[in-house]
This record gives structure tokens, C-alpha cells and sequence, in this order.
């Protein structure tokens, strides 16, 4: 069945309804059962139940879940230890002031590089308590701690996401070469991260919510600011009566992660458990922590993760809902039936942007689309890399900007700050970033 604009509805709830009332658990909820009602139509009831087993079954989903688990224990044990607190002291010698904390915590998102789980969480729990005693508004760490995730796993090309799209344009008949060959086409990543730094170092100028952000603790006012309504995705404070310990006690333990995932291929699961282990091998030792509370520990943080596990889970179920009616085949075929190949970068980025945009898929994006823009590239004798360069850019500019990405919620996990409040911020800067990388593209597509 052919559903045409019909497919467009679910989104258009979620959108619509999470601006208008700021609670997207609910509007996730809503839009996914809209989705199976326009799916299953009289059979909505058990088509909806089969989409549950369908997300519980799904691998991509299994792995969130089980990193959500593992690194909600991973951070409590940081926090109960008091290793964290212990860090950021270390951290606070050499990040003092308005601008070295985002400096530092840029540097170490190049570090975190691997995967965006992974430098969204790392970095925002490891650098948030240096930032509060720098006064630095959470929104401004949330904003640079997502969208420099993202951008860094595809400019770095030994991450998870550059071995997923190098296997897919294998499939067109590209190589590792030709995505390397795009890198410097990749406007909008490229653009963010030098935004990221040029901002934090104070160069460019903190506008919008941002700068009512930095009023409202120059007034007095709390570092991280609540929104009426907004729910707490995931809370993981530190005990009140928790005391630093070495920072080692956080330091071995990331090494032994970043290690672990490099000797098994990426494999962020890998590198939790080992971090888990090494954490009982240097808490227990050291008598910080009885093995009772270490579980107790483990737990506590595991149980913080689920509401955004749940979160997630609707996501997917409104993903697949997506998938099933084509919406992603809509929007896209309704946008290039007629384009020149001066032009073609530039349509690429905003499809791509758009679609990624409204479904916060990167993954399935780059499935849907590469496919389709590549042979086209070829056909229309356009130079397939910067095509590559293009998807790429629209995928990574449609996850930081789209609300209900799983990327923006690992950021609510270590920010505290809510989805809704992040892309407020993140509008001005996402948003010239986007321009300037479309008006680069019709350069590029005349030069090219």
C-alpha cells in the first residue's frame, strides 16, 4: 500500500506535540501507537504487540539496552567511589576559569572518538562537576559534548560509524579510499567542531538561550536550570556524603575501556564489562567499597537508565513504523525528480538533513540513502565522494538536531539538561552551521 503523506502524520505528532506540551515520553508513546494504527489499520491492537516483540528482537536496540545498563553502573560506581570527585579535582588544577573547561573537555572528545555513546557519556559525566564550579551553564557543555560526538566519529575515520558507511558504499563500488577522499567535503562536521572551540574560547558569541544561560548564573542562579514539565530522563547525582578518592581510581578504569574496545574492533560492550572488572579489582582492594555495596552501586546507577531505555524503545517502535509505511522513500522522492549535478551536493545535504531530521536515524539513513545518491552521483558524472561527504553531513546535522535522538538522550544522561532544552540552545549555531554548509555545496557542486 502506497501511504503518501499519510506517512508523514506520526512524525508531525511527535514533533508538533513534544514542542507544544515538552513532554516526549508521552508524544513517543502517542506517535508510535499512530504509526501502528496506520500500519495494521483494524489489526492495530496485536500489529502494536508484535512491534514491541519486533524492538525487543531488534540488535541495534539490544545493544542500547545493554549499554545503558552497564554504563548507568559504570558512572554510579565513579560517583559512589568518589574516583569522579577525585578527577575532577585533578581536572580543576589545569581547567580553571570560563574557557579551559570546554577546552579540556573538547581535546577529550577527540580522545572518546570510537563511538558517540561513548564520548557523549564519558566526557559530559567526567567534565560536568569541573564545569559547575566554573560556572559554566550545563547547556553550554551539553551542546558541545553533542554535537561534537557525532561529528568526530566520522571524521576520524576508525570509528564504528566509518566502518558501517565504508561497508555500504563497498556495495556501490566506492572503497575505504573514496571516504577518506571525502573527509575534507564534510562541511557541516568540519564546521562544528571548529564552532565548538571557536565558542568556548569566546571568538564567537554566545547568543539566544545560551546567553540567557550565562546570565542567569552571572545573577546567582543555578548552573543547571529545570523547565516546568521537562522529566528527568536520567538522575545520577553524587552522594551527599561521598569523598574524593585517587582519581586513578577513574583514570585505570577509562584506559582499561578505551583499550578493550580497540582490541575487540570497536565493541563498546566489551570495553564496559572490563571496565565493570576493574572497578571491583580497585574498589574492592582498596576497601572503598564492600562487594554488597559495589551491587548496591551497580544497580542504582542500572535503574537511573530506565526511563530512557523506555524512551528508546518507543523511538524504535516509531522507526519501524516509518520504515513500514516509507516515509523515508516519500520524502526523499519527493524532493529530487528534477536537479542538476551543480546542484547535487547541496540537495543531498538538506534530503538527508531533513529525513535524518525527522526519523533520528543515522544508520538507517545512510541504508536508505547512500543507494540512492551514489548511483545517481555516478550517473549524472558528479564526483561520488563529495556525494558521500554530503549524506554524511545531512545525517550528522539530522542527529544533532533532532530531539528525540538516542545520541541527544545520552547527553541528557550526562548533562541533566532535557532534549527539548539542548536544541533551544544548539538552534542558532546548528542552524548557520547547516546554512553555511548548503551554500558550500552549491560552491563545490560548480567547482567540482
Amino acid at each position: 500500500m502506497e501511504y503518501g503523506i499519510l506517512s508523514c502524520i506520526p512524525i508531525t505528532v511527535l514533533i508538533a506535540g513534544a514542542l507544544l506540551t515538552r513532554r516526549i515520553a508521552e508524544m513517543m508513546i502517542l506517535s508510535s501507537f499512530i504509526g501502528a494504527v496506520l500500519v495494521h489499520k483494524k489489526l492495530f491492537f496485536s500489529g502494536y504487540i508484535q512491534m514491541m516483540y519486533g524492538v525487543l528482537s531488534n540488535p541495534s536496540y539490544q545493544f542500547i539496552l545493554i549499554l545503558l545498563t552497564c554504563f548507568g553502573g559504570v558512572i554510579q560506581l565513579f560517583q559512589n567511589s568518589g574516583a569522579l570527585l577525585g578527577f575532577g579535582k585533578v581536572i580543576f588544577k589545569y581547567a580553571e576559569g570560563p574557557k579551559k573547561p570546554l577546552i579540556v573537555a573538547w581535546i577529550m572528545a577527540f580522545i572518546m572518538f570510537m563511538d558517540d555513546y561513548l564520548s557523549t557519556l564519558a566526557v559530559s559525566f567526567s567534565m560536568r562537576e569541573v564545569t559547575d564550579q566554573n560556572n559554566i551553564p550545563r547547556e553550554h557543555l551539553a551542546y558541545q559534548v553533542n554535537a561534537m560526538a557525532g561529528c568526530l566519529c566520522v571524521l576520524i575515520p576508525f570509528s564504528s560509524w566509518t566502518a558501517f558507511t565504508v561497508g555500504l558504499i563497498s556495495e556501490q563500488g566506492l572503497t575505504y579510499a573514496d571516504y577518506v577522499k571525502a573527509l575534507p567535503f564534510m562541511l557541516y562536521p568540519i564546521l562544528t567542531v571548529a564552532l565548538c572551540l571557536l565558542l568556548g574560547i569566546g571568538v564567537i558569541p554566545k547568543v539566544g538561550l545560551l546567553k540567557q544561560s550565562y546570565d542567569r548564573v552571572a545573577q546567582g542562579g543555578p548552573v543547571s536550570f529545570k523547565e516546568k514539565n521537562d522529566m528527568a530522563i536520567v538522575n545520577i547525582e553524587m552522594p551527599k556524603d561521598c569523598k574524593a578518592t585517587s582519581s586513578l581510581n577513574m583514570f585505570v578504569p577509562v584506559v582499561a575501556m578505551i583499550a578493550v574496545v580497540l582490541i575487540f574492533d570497536n565493541d563498546l560492550i566489551h570495553g564496559l564489562v572490563a571496565t565493570i572488572a576493574v572497578q571491583a579489582t580497585l574498589y574492592l582492594s582498596q576497601r572503598i567499597m564492600t562487594l554488597s555495596e559495589f551491587m548496591s552501586s551497580f544497580f542504582e546507577g542500572a535503574k537511573s537508565m530506565a526511563n530512557m531505555a523506555i524512551i528508546v524503545f518507543f523511538a524504535f517502535m516509531l522507526s519501524a513504523a516509518n520504515t513500514e509505511m516509507g516515509f523515508f522513500e516519500f520524502l526523499i522522492g519527493g524532493l529530487v525528480k528534477t536537479v542538476s549535478p551543480q546542484l547535487l551536493p547541496a540537495l543531498i545535504f538538506v534530503v538527508v538533513a531533513l529525513a535524518t531530521f525527522a526519523t533520528a536515524g543515522y544508520w538507517v539513513m545512510q541504508v536508505i540513502t547512500i543507494p540512492i545518491f551514489i548511483p545517481l552521483a555516478i550517473v549524472m558524472e558528479a564526483n561520488p565522494s563529495i556525494a558521500v561527504a554530503a549524506i554524511i553531513s545531512g545525517a550528522v546535522f539530522g542527529c544533532n538536531f533532532c530531539f528525540y535522538s538516542d545520541t541527544l538522550f545520552m547527553t541528557c544522561a550526562g548533562t541533566g539538561v532535557s532534549n527539548l532544552r539542548q536544541i533551544k540552545v544548539a538552534a542558532p549555531y546548528t542552524l548557520s552551521a547547516a546554512l553555511l554548509t548548503t551554500v558550500g555545496y552549491v560552491i563545490i557542486g560548480f567547482i567540482y
